[in-house]
């Protein structure tokens, strides 16, 4: 996932009311940018980080600028939760992720179960439809290990039943987390936060649910999928 034009470096003053952050850019202009991110980002929004940004040429949005990156001395981390779709979306059209490259038909926010929309719902000519959930991942607590969630989700556990649901039904379901940021080794989930979602995770993964997970490439130019992570379950 390129980004449609340069970003530009600034330096964070502080984030507020979940979708705001106030930056420094390196010409000495104070602005507000929009912060796509409706998450703790622990760690991620102490002031004096060095962050990048994006602008926007529509004249219907009331800020021009979005948080994009914030930079920590261990590298770079994505906080842009409207971007993992479209990094995974790609790398699902080039046959970038083994366990689901047979399948040739990928359609994107298909409407399923009760009141979910699937991330994506892959299908090939004999094998069985496969609905896959996407997850952003970008909480560190302990170096080298990436942790989901940072807040409470219920929607994320509900997600979880829905694949269940869907394997239940002869298909194949898998729950993607995607790490947006460029120190991490291993992943596994913060039950101490949010003791229900490891409850579902581990329902869903005992119903027949996969689990994969995958780092990212990240510069100020693009955003691409990485190497696989390991679970630790």
């Amino acid at each position: 996932m390129l980004f449609p034009s340069p970003l530009v470096r600034g330096t964070l003053i502080k984030r507020y009311k979940r979708f705001l952050a106030d930056v420094t850019l390196e010409t000495g202009e104070i602005l507000t940018a929009h912060c796509a991110d409706p998450g703790a980002m622990t760690g991620l929004a102490m002031p004096g980080l060095p962050v990048w940004l994006s602008k926007s040429n529509d004249p219907k949005r009331k800020l021009a600028y979005s948080l994009e990156l914030v930079e920590l001395p261990t590298g770079i981390v994505g906080i842009n939760t409207a971007h993992p779709n479209r990094i995974v979306g790609e790398a699902l059209r080039a046959g970038a992720i083994p366990q689901l490259a047979a399948y040739n038909s990928i359609r994107p926010e298909v409407r399923y179960a009760e009141k979910s929309r699937v991330d994506f719902l892959l299908t090939a000519e004999g094998l069985p439809d496969c609905y896959v959930e996407v997850k952003n991942v970008h909480l560190v607590r302990d170096a080298g290990l990436a942790e989901f969630p940072d807040s409470v989700t219920a929607r994320g556990a509900r997600h979880l039943a829905d694949l269940a649901r869907m394997v239940a039904q002869g298909h194949r379901a898998a729950m993607l987390y995607l790490v947006q940021r460029s120190d991490c080794i291993e992943f596994t989930l913060a039950s101490d936060i949010d003791t229900a979602y490891a409850k579902a995770f581990a329902s869903a993964r005992s119903a027949g649910v996969e689990a994969l997970c995958y780092a990212t490439n990240i510069t100020p130019h693009a955003i691409t999928l990485g190497d696989p992570l390991p679970i630790r379950e």
